[in-house]
């Protein structure tokens, strides 16, 4: 039980934990592109703010007196200085005001430069001349001169840059006569804006790393009492009445008060327990009596035989399928046992299994993995995972060393597509539509309850419009006549093949019909269990409707 709390656990855990690591990724990813988005645009409009403010500082129509003051008049000074205030007041990086060479724009000649007292940077020299930084910077350039745009920003944050990753907002320093005389340039770093946005990441983590922690704590408290506990309590009880025949004081249903499906196994439980147990405590008081114990005996079987589906057509409705099932036990109550269920109104579940042993024992054990087997598959698990799990609830105190093959598939209606498994059971048997039934052979799992953590498998099949499916138990192919000779495969095989366009129920009579023939009257030692399935299609279920309306 350890182990298997462990496996729930730690897989409910995995995936609900995943799913969060995707949720956060998918909004951090989202939130660190609408984060960068809206404080580029925010720097940039702080940029352009700037920028014109610049402008409005400088006297447009003596453009050409700064330029031959060499950078020492008095009206050059206090237009830098006021540059100056500003550059420090908004906290940005530079405000320099250059004036392309034309129509070329190679080169920039620097006007004005100020920059940021607290800045690890250097300003541009009065006069200086330096090459154009691209092509990009070219194209914007143009555009001022042009007057086809009258604000342009550039975003460095790739590459090598000698002042670090930066945006540059630039506008036009336009005459009153509408020529324009130079640009204004206004740099702001990055950096403010890279540190908020690794807080935000940071904030993404730290909220993940909370909810991880507390996902597992509550889902952990929450399998463990909602499910883990009570599962061990009915598999303790199940294994120890298997074992002792007698009930004990309190029952399932007082210990679990569940009202889902594990509180209705629990009562069903109880009840198969208190009937078994009168059944053999009449039978044990009157041990003389044989019509007395033919008697609690066949109600045993009653009590048995109505847990099996025994309603067919069972889903008359559904054209897209035919289904016939049919067990006889070896004694009054078997080992045996078959099931099938719609897991959604897309999936049909089939099961056929063979427990260990015969008589009461077998047939609470066959009760048993029925019950967990199709617990398992309406939780949504695979055929392969549904019998890992109930392999590891029925080897918790299995001190007996009972067991059950099983054979289990989940078929897609609307596709015929569907997964199998085996695990230890006969070969299933199948038939293509016009032609014949065929062995289909292939590597079997170990039967169920036979060793602790075995992983099931299971392997993919399609069903076309027409095939069929024949599964059975053991006491097909072993049922022996006088001289004990075994009816085998191949006289199962040829039974169906006598007419192989037959359905399902035809099947299964004619197979029986056959065995009842070969042994000829010689003792049945094991319970006879087959089911027949043919598989219509979606294309016929349509037509069938078709027709009827």
């Amino acid at each position: 039980m350890r182990r298997l709390k462990a496996n729930v656990i730690v897989k409910s855990i995995t995936g609900i934990v995943l799913l969060l690591v995707i949720f956060s990724v998918i909004t951090g990813v989202i939130g660190y592109r609408k984060f960068t988005v809206a404080m580029a645009e925010q720097y940039a409009d702080g940029g352009f703010r700037t920028a014109w403010a610049a402008v409005n500082m400088l006297d447009e129509d003596r453009i050409d007196e700064y330029m031959a003051s060499g950078g020492k008049t008095e009206e050059y000074l206090e237009a830098w200085s006021r540059l100056d205030d500003l550059c420090n007041a908004t906290g940005a990086t530079f405000i320099y005001m250059i004036i392309p060479e034309r129509p070329s724009y190679d080169h920039i000649t620097f006007l004005f430069s100020t920059i940021n007292e607290n800045s690890e940077y250097e300003k541009y020299d009065f006069g200086y001349v330096r090459d154009t930084t691209n092509d990009d910077y070219r194209t914007k350039y143009r555009k001022l001169y042009d007057k086809t745009s009258d604000e342009e920003l550039v975003i460095r944050d790739k590459g090598v840059i000698t002042t670090g990753s930066h945006i540059t907002c630039m506008v036009p320093v336009i005459s009153s006569a509408g020529e324009v005389e130079g640009i204004l340039c206004v740099q702001r770093q990055m950096d403010v804006m890279y540190s908020y946005r690794r807080g935000f990441v940071d904030d993404v983590i730290i909220t993940l790393l909370i909810l991880t922690v507390f996902v597992i704590i509550v889902q952990g408290f929450y399998l463990y009492h909602v499910f883990l506990q009570p599962m061990k309590i009915i598999t303790d009880e199940a294994i120890r009445f298997a074992a002792e025949d007698v009930t004990k004081g309190e029952t399932l249903s007082e210990k679990i008060r569940n009202k889902d499906e594990i509180g209705l196994l629990a009562g069903a439980i109880d009840q198969m327990e208190q009937e078994i147990v009168n059944y053999v405590g009449e039978i044990t008081h009157i041990t003389a009596e044989k019509e007395r114990i033919s008697t609690e005996l066949d109600m045993a079987t009653k009590i048995q035989m109505s847990q099996l589906p025994r309603m067919f057509p069972p889903y008359p409705e559904r054209k897209e399928f035919d289904l016939f099932a049919s067990t006889t036990p070896a004694r009054e109550v078997g080992g045996d046992f078959y099931d099938f269920f719609l897991v959604d109104s897309d999936h049909l579940a089939l099961v056929i299994a063979d427990s260990a042993g015969k008589g009461i024992p077998a047939a609470l054990f066959m009760m048993i993995s029925r019950i967990l087997i199709k617990n398992a598959m309406m939780r949504g698990m695979t055929p392969g995972e549904a019998l890992t799990s109930v392999n590891n609830e029925l080897m918790e105190g299995n001190e007996d060393g009972m067991f059950v093959t099983v054979w289990l598939a989940l078929l897609e209606i609307s596709t015929g597509n569907g997964l199998a498994v085996n695990a230890g059971h006969e070969h299933p048997v199948l038939r293509r539509a016009g032609g014949k039934y065929e062995l289909v052979l292939y590597r079997h799992f170990p039967a169920v309850a036979v060793a602790e953590d075995v992983q099931y498998k299971e392997h993919e099949f399609h069903l076309d419009p027409g095939d069929s499916i024949f599964v059975y138990t053991d006491g097909v192919a072993e049922a022996t006549d006088m001289r004990q000779e075994l009816f085998g495969t191949d006289r199962m095989l040829e039974a169906l093949n006598r007419r192989p366009e037959m359905g399902p129920d035809d099947a299964v009579v004619q197979v029986f019909d056959s065995i009842t023939r070969f042994v000829a009257g010689a003792e049945q030692f094991d319970d006879i269990t087959m089911m027949g399935f043919r598989y219509n299609g979606v294309r016929d279920n349509k037509q069938t409707k078709e027709g009827t309306e």
